[in-house]
């Protein structure tokens, strides 16, 4: 039988793009893969991780990892729903890799309607839970091949602007990274999200202070 896990990462922070992963392995390898030492990408140092990761790819016996760009989660968060962005990766990796199970790290609370729609979507029934990625081995590689897979970008991004953190709001590094930035430019770089309140609230303090110093300018 083959078991698909998936798991997302990066849904929460203010820059980057969030990565969902499918991993795909057949029911008699699974005491190979809890062997390899997979568990909730959280819970795993940098150098930890990405060695078990390269463990996990020669392991699977396929994998997926679609991107959710900056551009498509603003426009789910303007429609009232990143869930909905999610669940549509989530049931493309399904029909893609075609499980005989599929078991997914749900996003949200309501569990029982998640699955049910995600279900209907992926054309199977699916296992949704919340801390998949800690109660199911499979559902963990897909966690940490996603976190590799955002490490990778954010990588990219450092050597391309310059040094930010890890994009998480409650990363100080990153917020001043943003101050810093709007203080330059006219707006936000093309890899913040622009939905995301910190964004907004960051955005507004400085055309605040630029309508205060034209105020001052005038009298």
């Amino acid at each position: 039988m083959k078991i698909l896990g998936i798991d997302e990462a990066g849904r929460g922070p203010v820059l980057g793009s969030m990565m969902i992963c499918g991993y795909l392995i057949d029911e008699s390898k699974r005491a190979e893969l809890k062997a390899s030492g997979a568990k909730d990408s959280k819970l795993l140092a940098p150098a930890k991780r990405e060695a078990i990761a390269a463990k996990l790819r020669d392991i699977a016996d396929d994998y997926v990892v679609l991107k959710a760009g900056v551009k498509e989660i603003d426009e789910a968060v303007d429609k009232g729903n990143l869930n909905v962005l999610e669940m549509e990766k989530m049931a493309e990796i399904i029909r893609t890799l075609r499980p005989d199970k599929a078991i997914v790290d749900c996003p949200e609370t309501n569990t029982a309607r998640f699955a049910r729609r995600l279900s209907a979507l992926a054309g199977m029934t699916v296992i949704a839970e919340n801390y998949a990625d800690a109660t199911y081995v499979e559902v963990s590689a897909a966690s940490i091949l996603a976190k590799s897979e955002r490490e990778k970008e954010i990588a990219l991004l450092h050597k391309e602007h310059g040094f930010f953190g890890t994009g998480y709001t409650s990363d100080e590094r990153t917020i001043t990274f943003l101050k810093d930035w709007l203080e330059r430019n006219k707006g936000l770089p093309g890899f913040a999200r622009k939905s995301w309140i910190t964004s907004q609230v960051l955005v507004a303090t400085k055309e605040q202070r630029t309508l205060k110093w034209l105020n001052a300018e005038r009298d």
